[in-house]
Parts: C-alpha cells; structure tokens; sequence
C-alpha cells in the first residue's frame, strides 16, 4: 500500500515481494505491472527498501537479509512498524545502508481505499537526525505529515494508537449489541452522529468533554445500566466497569465529578464485580 502511495507521487517501484495469494492480489492491485520477486531480489534492486511486515518478525528478518550481504552501501532502508525505531534496523549499518522508521497512524483495509485514507494522516518516523530529512520528505511526497518520535518513546506511541484506534472499535461494537439486544433495526444510525461529536469534543476538549452518569454522579443509573447489562449482554459488564471507573476517575481529577460522589459511584461499580 506504501508502494502504491509512493508509485503514486512519482517513486518507480521496481519489484515487489508477495508470498501468500492475498498479498498477491493485493500487489496485482495496488501495483499493476510490478513484478514479483523473492525478498533478497528487491531488496538487490531497490535504492528504497520497505519492509511492510509484522512486528514480531522485523528484527529477524533484518539479521537474517544482512547476512546474505544483499544490502547496499548508501541503501535506505524503512519499516512501517509502530512498534518499533530505527534501532531494530541495526543489522543494515555494518553494510553502511541507513535504517529508518516510518509508520502510519491509520487504519487500514487492504484496499485501494487505503490509498485515499493516507492523505493528510500523520506517520510517527525515527531515523538519525543526518535521515531524519529523507524520512520526512518521503513521508510528505504521499501527502501525509511527518511526526517525528524518539527511539526511546517509540512503544508509548505505538501504545497511544493502539489504545485508542483499536479499544474504539471493541467499544463502538459493543455499544452496537446492546442496541441490538434492545431491538434498534439500525444501530449504527443511532450512534453515528452522537459518537462523531462525543469523538470531536474529546480531541478538542479532552477530559473536560465527559458528559453522561458518571461524570454526573448519577449512581442510580449506573446500576441500573449494571443490571441490565448482567441481565441482557454479560460480556460487555466487565468492559462498561473498567470504563466507568477510569472515567469517574478523571471525571474527579478534571473536576467534572464531586469527590463526594464518586466514593458512592465507584462502590456499585465495585460491589458488582463477578466472584474470583
């Protein structure tokens, strides 16, 4: 998809490496015309190589490309990882490559979508300060916006996307079985508007936009909500509790909730905890 987004803004993209069928069809796709190679052969080709693959294998297969000797001195040489900096690219300094760490924070779906979604999103790159440059300009030639990220900060980062990007989607769709439980034919037409403007509030406003019982101290319904929840859909207690808690928690530190009423909220949260 990088490829893609970088074929787009005038980069020519000489080989591709896709092992299983839907990476292939994904590079028939997104990069019609690019031939398919084994990893050693792109990265023997490239003056750019980008390493789109998943955390957990990025530091092996770095040491295990620099001991074929296919890296080239004055290569750069950029992963897409969150998770990682440039350090996990170490192996490629002794053959004088340059390690670089540019990852995007979006969401994808394997589809030519992807491409549009790129624009005007950031990339969180870490590179040394002499490829700091080159980072920022590939990463502004797709028209996204660099944001430059510590190595020692790189987890912190990656955690914030996770926490926020991925947690939406498991509480956006619990929010949606419960409608569903409560018989609304079209949950996502009922939460549309009002989790768009709870999500503008929070990115402008932070803490000081919760609204809502517990921001209120309204103890009453949060049992209430408890109750039917253990009642109707009990997979979701455990989630609505931990979330009410952190919530009455800032709710207090911002002062949106009266400590004298969050001591009452957080004992029906608590009395309702399920037995060990």
């Amino acid at each position: 998809m990088l490829g893609a987004a970088l074929a787009r803004a005038g980069h020519r993209v000489v080989a591709v490496s896709a092992v299983s069928e839907a990476s292939r069809e994904r590079a028939e796709t997104l990069l019609p015309g690019v031939p398919v190679r084994t990893v050693p052969e792109v990265v023997e080709a490239s003056e750019l190589v980008l390493l789109a693959v998943p955390d957990d294998v990025l530091a092996d297969l770095a040491l295990g490309l620099s001991s074929t000797a296919a890296w080239q001195a004055g290569q750069i040489v950029a992963h897409t990882s969150g998770r990682h900096g440039a350090a996990v690219l170490d192996p490629v300094r002794r053959h004088h490559a340059f390690p670089l760490a540019m990852h995007p924070a979006m969401t994808f779906t394997g589809t030519p979508l992807d491409l549009e979604r790129l624009h005007e999103c950031c990339f969180g790159v870490t590179a040394d300060e002499r490829i700091l440059p080159i980072a920022a300009a590939l990463v502004l030639d797709i028209g996204a916006e660099p944001v430059t990220i510590a190595e020692a900060d790189r987890i912190a980062y990656h955690c914030a996307l996770a926490h926020g990007s991925n947690h939406l989607v498991t509480l956006t769709s619990q929010a949606m079985q419960i409608l569903d439980d409560a018989g609304v034919e079209e949950p996502a037409h009922v939460l549309r508007p009002l989790l768009y403007a709870a999500l503008d509030n929070a990115l402008r406003l932070r803490d000081a936009a919760l609204t809502g019982p517990v921001a209120r101290g309204d103890v009453g319904t949060v049992k209430t909500h408890l109750d039917v929840l253990r009642e109707r859909v009990p997979d979701v207690v455990t989630t609505y509790r931990a979330l009410a808690t952190a919530t009455a928690a800032r709710a207090v530190e911002s002062g949106r909730l009266r400590p004298d009423l969050a001591g009452p909220l957080l004992d029906v949260l608590n009395s309702l905890k399920e037995p060990a």
